[in-house]
C-alpha cells in the first residue's frame, strides 16, 4: 500500500513542516497497575486525534514492570476501535518472537476490521532479556536477529495471492497493511532502503546511531512499489511542561527508572518527587547522560528548539513521541503542549 504524496514534505526543516505521531508503551506508574494504564492509553490515543497527532503506535516489551504494552495486537484493536482516524500500528511487532503466520493473522484480521489505518511496523530485536525471549518463543530456534530478512520475505508473502502455497493466512491476502521497518542501528536502515520501505528509527534509544543509520537508509534506498523516495520517522523522547524545571523534574522518573533496571532491579515509574530525592552518583549522571542526552525536555520553546534542530539535522518526515511520565495528566499535557507548536 503506497503512502500519500503528502507525506513528503519538501525542504523540512521546522515543526510546521513535519507530522507528529505519538509512540506510546502504556507506562505504568509504582502506585499504578496494568488495567489503568491500558485505559490511560485509549483515553491518550483518542485525545491524541483530537489534538491532529497523525499515528498511534505501541511497543512490543516483555517483562517490565513499568509497561503494559506487551500483547501489542491486541492493545492496537482496542486504540483502533476507540478513535475514528487516526492511524494505528506497531512500534513495533518483534519479528523474531512471532510465527510470521500468526503475525499476517493479527494484522490481516486488523485491516479487515480498521481499513485503511493499521500500521505493521517490525523490528528484529527480543524487546526483553534472553530468559524473558526464551519464555516467549518457548525455544531458542529464533532468537538470532540474522532470521530477520527470512522471516520478513516470508510475513510479506502471507498478504500475496498464491495458489501453490500449501498455508494461507485467512484473512491475509487483499488486507496488507503499511509494512514499516524499525531500528536503533544499521542494519534495519540499510534493509528498509533496499526493500523501499518506510523506516522509523529509535532515536530515543539508538541516538549515537542516528545520523549513520539516516545516512545508510537514505543511501541504499531504491524505489518500490510502496515507496518512490525515502520516507523517515524518528521516534524521539520528549517531555513538555509550562516550564523547563518542572518537566526536568518530571523526566526524574524514567531516569530512576532506567538506573534501576540497568542494575537488574527493573521497576515501575516512580513519582517524579521520589527521583528528586534520589542520591545520584557520578556514575548516574554520567549514565543518565549518556542515555537522556538526546532527550527534547523543557517549556514548549524549549522543546520547539529541540525538535527543529533534531529535524534539521536529519531531514525527518515524521517525529513520533514518546513521554515516559508516571502521572496521566502530565503526560497528556505534555502532548497537547507539543500539539500546539507551530508546525
Amino acid at each position: 500500500m503506497a503512502l500519500a504524496a503528502s507525506a513528503f514534505p519538501p525542504d523540512v526543516s521546522s515543526v510546521r513542516e513535519v507530522r507528529l505521531s505519538v509512540l506510546d508503551l502504556s507506562p505504568i506508574p509504582s502506585d499504578g497497575d496494568a488495567g489503568t494504564a491500558l485505559r490511560n492509553t485509549i483515553d491518550l490515543a483518542r485525545r491524541a486525534e483530537r489534538l491532529g497527532y497523525h499515528r498511534y503506535w505501541v511497543a512490543e516489551h516483555h517483562n517490565m514492570p513499568g509497561v503494559a504494552s506487551s500483547a501489542t495486537a491486541v492493545l492496537i484493536g482496542h486504540i483502533a476501535q476507540a478513535t475514528e482516524r487516526i492511524r494505528v500500528g506497531s512500534g513495533g511487532i518483534m519479528l523474531p518472537n512471532h510465527a510470521p503466520l500468526i503475525v499476517a493473522e493479527q494484522f490481516g484480521m486488523l485491516e479487515a476490521f480498521h481499513p485503511g489505518r493499521i500500521d505493521l511496523g517490525l523490528g528484529r530485536a527480543p524487546g526483553t532479556d534472553r530468559r524473558t525471549a526464551l519464555a516467549v518463543r518457548g525455544s531458542d530456534a529464533t532468537l538470532g536477529a540474522e532470521n530477520f530478512p527470512e522471516q520478513l520475505s516470508e510475513l510479506m508473502a502471507y498478504f500475496e495471492p498464491d495458489e501453490s502455497r500449501a498455508v494461507n493466512a485467512v484473512p491475509g491476502v487483499g488486507y496488507r497493511p503499511p509494512f514499516w521497518l524499525l531500528g536503533s542501528s544499521g542494519f534495519s536502515a540499510q534493509l528498509a532502503g533496499k526493500l523501499g520501505l518506510p523506516f522509523a528509527f529509535a532515536h530515543h534509544i539508538g541516538a549515537r546511531n542516528t545520523l549513520p543509520a539516516v545516512r545508510l537508509y537514505r543511501e541504499s534506498f531504491r524505489p518500490s512499489a510502496v515507496l518512490s523516495e525515502p520516507y523517515l520517522t524518528l521516534a524521539t523522547a520528549v517531555i513538555a511542561a509550562e516550564t523547563d524545571e518542572r518537566a526536568q523534574w518530571l523526566a526524574g522518573s524514567n531516569r530512576l527508572r532506567f538506573l534501576s533496571r540497568r542494575r537488574g532491579r527493573p521497576i515501575a515509574l516512580p513519582p517524579p518527587e521520589e527521583a528528586a530525592a534520589y542520591p545520584f552518583t557520578d556514575d548516574d549522571r554520567r549514565a543518565l547522560d549518556e542515555r537522556f542526552g538526546s532527550n527534547v525536555v523543557g517549556s514548549p520553546e524549549t522543546v520547539r528548539k529541540g525538535l527543529e534542530t533534531l529535524i534539521a539535522d536529519t531531514g525527518a518526515d515524521e517525529i513520533m513521541i514518546t513521554t515516559m511520565v508516571p502521572v496521566h495528566a502530565d503526560r497528556v499535557r505534555s502532548y497537547e503542549l507539543v500539539a500546539a507548536l507551530p508546525h
